[in-house]
């Protein structure tokens, strides 16, 4: 059993070199980009089964300058406070001066009231200067207004 592991540990290893030229080195540099958006969430008519559809279109202000369409699917619970969402939405627009578009994966629940929420950058959606683009984005909801902060990445090769 240990030569199977062994064996097996051997090959994984090899196959992630396989494929993949590491000639280039990448330099990343994480960036903090701040700033306010509006939002605005249209429901749309429901499908036999018990979730809820909505289209999602943003204006994102200061450190990202752009906008962004997407679609949620969201389900809420019997018990008061309890629901979930996803949701994709593609932004198009600027990053810190670097124009480009990419696509920002929600994933949020809420248990009786307590808030889960992870937004990401799907992995090798950034186009033109944003090609290589990673990053996680936070939202903010205080007194109405709806803000935002984004740790970013941009692999930049040499």
């Amino acid at each position: 059993m240990k030569n199977r592991s062994r064996i097996a540990a051997i090959c994984l290893s090899l196959s992630f070199g396989l494929g993949y030229p590491q000639t280039q080195k990448e330099k990343l540099v994480t960036t903090h980009a701040t700033g306010t958006f509006d939002v605005k969430l249209a429901p749309q008519p429901a499908g036999e089964d018990p979730l809820g559809r909505m289209t999602i279109d943003k204006q994102f202000h200061g450190d990202l300058d752009a906008t962004s369409k997407g679609q949620m699917l969201a389900y809420s619970t019997s018990v008061k406070g309890s629901a979930g969402y996803v949701a994709m939405e593609q932004v198009s627009g600027k990053l810190h001066g670097h124009t480009g578009a990419f696509v920002l994966q929600h994933s949020g629940t809420m248990a009786r009231g307590a808030l889960g929420l992870s937004i990401t950058v799907v992995p090798d959606s950034g186009t033109g200067e944003l090609l290589g683009l990673t990053g996680k984005m936070n939202i903010i909801i205080a007194d109405g207004k709806h803000s935002y902060e984004f740790d970013y990445t941009i692999a930049k090769t040499e």
